[in-house]
């Protein structure tokens, strides 16, 4: 065929090319699978409301995001084992991430340490996703690690004390492979259950209390990810946190919690302007980025979008998914009556009906 289109047209390229366990685990969700849609169904829940007659005549997709100058406001999520994707894994995707102008987050479950990440992608901004381990010092060191190669945040996730029940992966019986590299773990996860092997690796123990003692290993911005709440939101900010992410781990936890695009307005009127506040999951179009400015984020963050891309053609396809997402938004944006991401504001949306 001829070159995807859209994001939807990778995932379909990507489930033709996949080993079908393998494209289960990036797919798929937690128990039915509710919230997973649920992240998707979010943005068709609110239209957009463009304005007439407005000095669309120069629209940039550029933003700040933690003072780093982004071609547009789209990260590229945490997202792991990567390297089932496709051979070169994170090292392309942050690669792919750098050529189109914006962040690429390491999740803890690469096949890439820090040091390797910066060596294989030296161009890129990176920020190093963390799960806190039950070996302390373990964790300690992995903060000095992503300091030490030249990351700018660490971005805690906080939504797995264990991990969900992901029925696809237990019905297709995932396991990772004994010899697929895992060098931020204090222990391998390969040949055996995934799910259980998971929780032994996060701590279940950790509390708001554990927030001081990371702040305390690094001069990087901390950003906290996976608050759904405004309770939680206040205590983030109360912690002295750089920003949040509005996440519920892609529909990958816990069932049932709301959509990312739902929990968003409440964490945004909490946060105040306090923190940078930004949304993960269920971003498909650039036209939902433009609902999640509108609604308050100040970026989104994209995980499953880049990765079909780096199945389908590697460094390239993660590149051109994150140049499509910018053209759509761009568009958006020139057709909503906005010059500028800053520009979008919560009278650009509303309800249907």
């Amino acid at each position: 065929m001829s070159e995807p289109l859209n994001v939807a047209e990778y995932e379909r390229l990507a489930q033709e090319r996949l080993d079908p366990g393998a494209f289960g685990y990036f797919l798929g969700g937690a128990g039915d699978e509710w919230t997973l849609r649920e992240n998707v169904a979010a943005f068709n829940r609110w239209v957009l409301r463009p304005r007439m007659l407005v000095d669309v005549g120069t629209v940039t997709t550029r933003t700040t995001v933690l003072d780093a100058d982004l071609s547009m406001p789209v990260l590229v999520a945490p997202t792991a084992l990567q390297r089932l994707a496709h051979p070169d894994g994170e090292a392309a995707t942050a690669r792919g991430a750098a050529a189109a102008g914006t962040v690429f987050c390491l999740s803890t479950l690469a096949s890439l340490s820090p040091a390797e990440l910066a060596a294989a992608a030296p161009e890129g901004r990176h920020w190093f996703q963390l799960y806190c381990s039950r070996d302390r010092g373990f964790t300690s060191e992995l903060v000095a690690a992503a300091g030490e190669a030249g990351f700018s945040a660490i971005l805690l996730t906080v939504d797995l004390p264990v991990a969900g029940r992901r029925e696809r992966d237990l019905r297709a019986a995932f396991e990772i492979p004994d010899d697929l590299p895992l060098p931020n773990l204090s222990r391998h996860l390969g040949g055996g259950n995934f799910h259980d092997a998971l929780g032994d690796v996060v701590d279940p123990t950790i509390t708001w209390r554990d927030l001081e003692w990371l702040a305390s290993l690094t001069d990087l911005p901390i950003v906290v990810k996976g608050i759904l709440t405004s309770e939680d939101a206040r205590l983030a900010c109360q912690h002295g946190v750089a920003g949040v992410v509005v996440s519920n781990h892609g529909g990958r936890q816990l069932d049932g919690a709301a959509a990312s695009l739902d929990a968003l307005p409440e964490v945004v009127e909490t946060c105040a302007g306090e923190v940078t506040v930004l949304l993960d999951g269920g971003v498909r179009r650039g036209s939902d980025v433009v609902k999640a400015l509108a609604l308050g984020a100040r970026a989104v963050l994209v995980g499953r979008a880049p990765l079909w891309g780096l199945v389908v053609d590697g460094e390239d396809g993660v590149r051109r998914v994150l140049e499509l997402l910018r053209e759509e938004v761009a568009l958006g944006l020139t057709l909503l009556g906005c010059s500028s991401p800053e520009a979008v504001t919560p009278a650009h949306v509303g309800r249907p009906g």
